[in-house]
């Protein structure tokens, strides 16, 4: 039994390559703006900010590293508790959707080992998606099926088809995506135009004048 004592957002470096991928400051700029109300989930900034983009276990290299550290400056070095009084020290594991389980057997995308440390050292926590099967996509995966024990599939009571993806579309097609999203997040993207497509100008267009006659 896990107690969760708290949760980290990574934005990716711009340097990922991934096609529309707004610039970085503007995504950690939007997940500050809708975790604002949170206390336990927050925004890291550190992957974003390096030189390069970074692989996944070496960002999970980094933020366990971290914890430890704040680990062991709360604990202090001479509290004079022996190793049987100590808390267990915390855990990073990585929170992924079933999608990304899948692409461990895409060939050349991820590096055997990379894969094994993140499933013995760190550990997943997998959430569904409609369509995939992450129970087979472990079964299927020589790596995976040893360590499922380090695994967790989080069963969720309702599906929730949304993905970002569909946010990003739906905002470059202009429709509205009110109470997908929280309002701050919104007036943030339309101040500094972000998901605007020539496309979704001209619907908007379109919509102002809808109705007006000459």
């Amino acid at each position: 039994m896990y107690q969760v004592i708290e949760g980290i957002i990574s934005p990716v470096n711009d340097n990922y390559g991934k096609k529309d991928l707004v610039p970085s400051h503007h995504r950690v700029a939007m997940a500050r703006l809708a975790l604002q109300t949170s206390d336990w989930i927050r925004v890291d900034s550190w992957e974003s900010e390096q030189t390069q983009w970074m692989e996944t276990v070496k960002v999970l290299r980094h933020h366990q590293s971290q914890l430890l550290r704040s680990a062991t400056r709360v604990e202090g070095p001479d509290s004079g508790k022996t190793p049987s009084d100590t808390a267990a020290a915390p855990e990073l594991k990585l929170l992924c959707g079933a999608d990304v389980l899948k692409t461990f057997q895409t060939p050349n995308l991820w590096k055997d080992s990379h894969i094994q440390e993140i499933v013995e050292k760190f550990g997943l926590v997998c959430v569904s998606r409609v369509g995939h099967d992450p129970k087979g996509y472990i079964l299927g995966s020589p790596i995976l099926c040893k360590y499922q024990h380090n695994i967790h599939l989080a069963r969720e009571p309702v599906l929730n088809e949304m993905s970002a993806t569909y946010v990003r579309r739906a905002l470059g097609q202009g429709q509205s995506v009110k109470y997908l999203l929280p309002d701050s997040v919104i007036a943030y993207i339309k101040d500094h135009g972000l998901y605007v497509t020539d496309s979704s100008q001209k619907g908007r267009s379109i919509q102002k004048n809808k109705g007006k006659t000459s």
